[in-house]
């Protein structure tokens, strides 16, 4: 199975793993237990549509904390880079960096992908929302970065 064909399903408990975040500190996933978390791949940090997704979960994060979820980015960037991210965003929630690709390619968020009609391999926007015990309820591949937030919040039940 090549590293692309990897998707992760409904049920499963989510792979764990170990980045640094922002601030070049440890994080592990399965230290979320207890909480439902939120784990978003994208592609870059300061990009147009990557700065809209992660903004928006700012902008919700209120309504995510209240109904008790983490939320936790991942993306390529090195920790410098996502802590500028994080600082001129004001960004609250937890930004990892994962250059290796290794825990992209664990969740099946690297690989071949359309892009304008064309094929090419990078990142694949995923999301997986996870229950309490780190298993994954909600798998969603290859996901639009606008708009993605308010789509969420509505297949979560969380919108007013």
């Amino acid at each position: 199975m090549s590293d692309s064909a990897v998707r992760l399903r409904e049920g499963e408990l989510a792979p764990d793993f170990t980045l640094p975040d922002q601030h070049g500190e440890p994080f592990t996933l399965s230290s979320t237990r207890g909480s439902k978390t939120i784990v978003y791949f994208y592609g870059e940090a300061g990009t147009p549509a990557c700065t809209k997704q992660a903004c928006d979960f700012r902008d919700s994060m209120a309504v995510f904390e209240d109904a008790g979820y983490r939320v936790v980015g991942i993306s390529r960037d090195e920790p410098a880079a996502n802590a500028a991210f994080a600082r001129d965003e004001e960004l609250p929630q937890v930004i990892l960096s994962d250059p290796t690709r290794k825990v992209h390619e664990l969740y099946g968020a690297y690989g071949e992908k359309q892009l304008y009609g064309r094929t090419v391999t990078g990142v694949i926007r995923a999301t997986f929302v996870l229950d309490e015990e780190g298993r994954i309820l909600m798998p969603l591949y290859n996901i639009k970065a606008t708009g993605h937030v308010a789509m969420l919040l509505k297949k979560l039940r969380l919108t007013r």
